[in-house]
């Protein structure tokens, strides 16, 4: 696997009594290894406030958050692409705000699988309670600049204190892209609209 890339759009934070964390993001690897790098971005809830940032992370280090403004409705783009042998570049654009970041790094993980992901991320070692994000839609996924063909099986829902927390739609009709949603309902894919 040479490169992932994907949109998504930044959802907002619902409040909750108690810190809440979520994390969307795209990435390689993850899946039956340990290795991952990926990008995306974090939409907590936190002392009482909502808080949205980019990062990027290669595990098993910790994330690197990103030195640029994010907000709920916020459009972003992610590219993560081998240049050569084990060098590989992290591309993190948000459309609404106009900035890009991108950076060069090593990694040296299997590239087996890709991964688009909304889940409640790990703080200090241990998994954080998801946060009430409502729904968001990753769309025009792409794996080596080719549309991957989702597949349902390729679904996976989170479960929290045996609790379904969020959920992934059936693909959409293009079969690049889904909907995600907190709660165990099925949400619908995102339908493209066009413009008039």
């Amino acid at each position: 696997m040479r490169s992932i890339s994907g949109h998504w759009v930044v959802p907002r934070i619902r409040r909750s009594r108690t810190n809440t964390y979520s994390s969307a993001w795209l990435g390689i690897d993850g899946y039956r290894n340990s290795s991952l790098i990926q990008t995306g971005t974090g939409q907590d809830f936190v002392n009482g406030k909502p808080v949205y940032y980019p990062w990027w992370e290669i595990l098993p280090a910790p994330e690197t958050k990103i030195n640029y403004p994010v907000s709920p409705k916020d459009h972003m783009y992610a590219r993560i692409s081998r240049i050569s042998g084990s060098k590989w570049r992290i591309v993190l654009i948000n459309k609404t705000k106009g900035w890009t970041f991108k950076k060069t790094v090593p990694y040296t993980g299997p590239a087996t699988s890709a991964e688009w992901i909304i889940e409640a991320p790990s703080l200090n070692g241990q998994t954080t309670q998801l946060a009430n994000y409502g729904k968001t839609a990753f769309r025009k996924s792409r794996v080596n600049g080719k549309n991957p063909l989702l597949k349902p099986s390729n679904r996976f829902i989170m479960v929290q204190n045996n609790q379904v927390v969020s959920t992934p739609s059936l693909p959409n009709k293009k079969r690049d892209g889904f909907t995600v949603a907190y709660g165990s309902r099925l949400p619908k894919p995102q339908m493209r609209t066009r413009k008039k």
